[in-house]
């Protein structure tokens, strides 16, 4: 995924604009950011590999050295940015949030449309950053850039883009991800989370609309590209990707959480078992929900080791992954041993590390392990956000299951599998019971997971659900 920050002040930005991109270090892994500009220095920029240690440490040194009114950050979990491109609209910095599947296709379009080349990251890949600063330059102004981009990408594309004059943010097309504007006395910020300002004295001034496009300065923001009115924000940032104290579209995590395994309880009225439980870390809210609603106790029968281990995403390397999440969580075997347990998780993908946690419960003696997916099965990979690390669509256990009922000729009736009241979807839920040896696997509904969230089902993605757009 990825986040991203931004500030606008009279005075200077650093400390701000430090504290703002580290409170999106939940979003990523990988690459760590930050670009300032003031008069005196021009464009400073310091980028840091960030998979082995916080944000913060790597960036503390950069705080004192970096100064000026007008700045951009970025955590990712995929390339280094921000990027500081020079160009005929003049020489900003620019950093996205967001997903190109039309790579290819768009490199050729710039070629053909003057354009000499692209810097090639290691494993032949382009950042998404620079092309998308490719296509914002065959435009005359920077707002007409931005429009043509986001028309031209095939997935989705949330961006900053830092100039000598102010701040220009420009919100997803669809708005699959959020960019919200802070104001406090002598400086507003922009942000994807709602909450990454409110320590640092902001207030919330606007959320910016699909397809707006606003120019942020110290003294206030202007819409230069008014929102449209199709919406189809990711229903993954309520159930995975936010932080608790984030809201989006008005609505709170950990309450949409709440609500999530409220509801789950409300359609599972025959299940026996000792404690609830959730996955740390964004399992937890939905097992506390569903904890107060079925009357069940709620307990934490394994603990995240948090002071090395503070955070929710993984290494990039899969070996590596499974040897964190192993390290990371310590049993209580008061709560374990012999206990009839029900565990509710944020999602199943690939499965392995639901297997995992599956095998270390009956490992440190379980008598039963309930699972409860706080989403519905999913059965497509995401076209639009990096969600999952996840190549191929095979690599999803639906499909791994579906695959072994069916052989192929099960994908031609995914439409099936997604209907919870089917009898191949109630076949796929018992191959994954299976392969997993859960005692019981009972998914959230799509409807259950929609009407947590409570905003119009219409303006939310729920392609990995249904494969539909």
């Amino acid at each position: 995924m990825g986040g991203v920050f931004g500030v606008a002040s009279n005075d200077n930005c650093i400390t701000d604009l430090f504290f703002g991109v580290d409170y999106h270090s939940h979003l990523g892994t990988r690459r760590g950011g930050m670009a300032v500009y003031s008069r005196e220095a021009g464009f400073q920029r310091a980028i840091h590999n960030i998979e082995n240690s916080p944000f913060r440490t790597k960036f503390e040194g950069d705080v004192g050295e970096m100064a000026g009114p007008l700045g951009i950050g970025c955590i990712s979990d995929t390339d280094p940015q921000p990027l500081i491109v020079r160009s005929h609209l003049g020489t900003y910095a620019i950093t996205t949030v967001g997903r190109i599947n039309n790579l290819e296709e768009l490199m050729d379009y710039a070629f053909q449309n003057g354009s000499s080349h692209f810097l090639e990251m290691s494993g032949g890949k382009v950042n998404p950053s620079e092309l998308t600063a490719c296509l914002i330059n065959q435009k005359d102004t920077l707002v007409e850039g931005i429009r043509h981009a986001q028309q031209l990408i095939d997935g989705s594309m949330t961006l900053l883009l830092l100039t000598k004059d102010g701040i220009y943010a420009a919100r997803d097309r669809l708005g699959r991800t959020p960019l919200i504007i802070g104001k406090k006395d002598g400086a507003y910020c922009v942000s994807f989370e709602s909450f990454a300002y409110l320590n640092l004295g902001y207030k919330e001034k606007h959320n910016l609309g699909p397809g707006e496009i606003v120019r942020i300065t110290p003294e206030g923001y202007e819409t230069l590209n008014p929102p449209g009115k199709k919406m189809k924000i990711c229903a993954f940032l309520w159930t995975y990707f936010g932080y608790p104290t984030s809201s989006y579209e008005g609505v709170n995590v950990e309450q949409m959480r709440y609500d999530c395994g409220r509801l789950l309880a409300q359609e599972d009225t025959d299940v026996q078992v000792d404690f609830v439980a959730g996955v740390p870390d964004s399992g937890t809210a939905h097992a506390i929900g569903y904890a107060n609603e079925s009357g069940i106790p709620f307990a934490r029968p394994f603990i995240k080791y948090t002071p090395t281990w503070p955070r929710s995403f993984m290494p990039q390397n899969q070996a590596a992954r499974h040897q964190v999440a192993h390290m990371k969580l310590i049993p209580v075997d008061a709560l374990i041993r012999d206990k009839r347990l029900l565990f509710i998780d944020d999602s199943v993908v690939r499965g392995t590390q639901m297997r995992e946690t599956v095998d270390f419960l009956y490992d440190s003696g379980a008598k039963e392990v309930h699972i409860r997916p706080a989403c519905p099965p999913i059965l497509f990979g995401c076209k639009y956000l990096n969600f999952s690390r996840s190549t191929s669509d095979h690599d999803l256990i639906s499909h791994s299951v579906i695959e072994e009922l069916e052989g192929e000729e099960g994908f031609r009736h995914l439409e099936e599998y997604c209907n919870s009241k089917s009898e191949r979807y109630q076949k796929m839920v018992e191959g994954i019971r299976k392969r997993m040896k859960m005692t019981t696997l009972r998914f959230q509904s799509l409807e259950g997971m929609l009407g947590a969230i409570g905003i119009d089902p219409d303006q939310i993605c729920t392609y990995c659900w249904t494969g539909r757009e």
